[in-house]
């Protein structure tokens, strides 16, 4: 069956940096799109980027651009999300998938907190 499984969150002062990991099996990983999403306390499921099957189109939200870098190794299975220039506003936690609202890991939890 289809699973993911993020892991690499944990605390950071603002400005800091962290990077996340997202572990992938059950299916082709080779031949998909995954995307990276994140949930803060009370409010919806927010996407925040999105990697080609093969990682040469890679698209962020605005509110991430510039900071933020997705990356993957489809010999691997994996895909990583790198965060830099942390902000208290991105505390959430973090989900991985390949297909939104169908397949979702348990997510891990980034506080950026001074």
């Amino acid at each position: 069956q289809v699973q993911f499984v993020e892991s690499g969150g944990g605390l950071v002062q603002p400005g800091g940096s962290l990077k996340l990991s997202c572990a992938a099996s059950g299916f082709t990983f080779s031949t998909y799109s995954l995307l990276w999403y994140r949930q803060a306390p009370g409010k919806e499921r927010q996407w925040v980027g999105i990697i080609s099957s093969r990682g040469d189109d890679i698209r962020y939200a605005d509110d991430v651009k510039g900071r933020f870098t997705i990356s993957r190794d489809n010999a691997k299975n994996m895909m990583y999300l790198q965060m830099n220039s942390l902000k208290v506003e991105d505390t959430a936690v973090y989900y991985c998938t390949n297909s939104p609202g169908v397949y979702w890991g348990q997510g891990t939890q980034v506080t950026v907190s001074s």
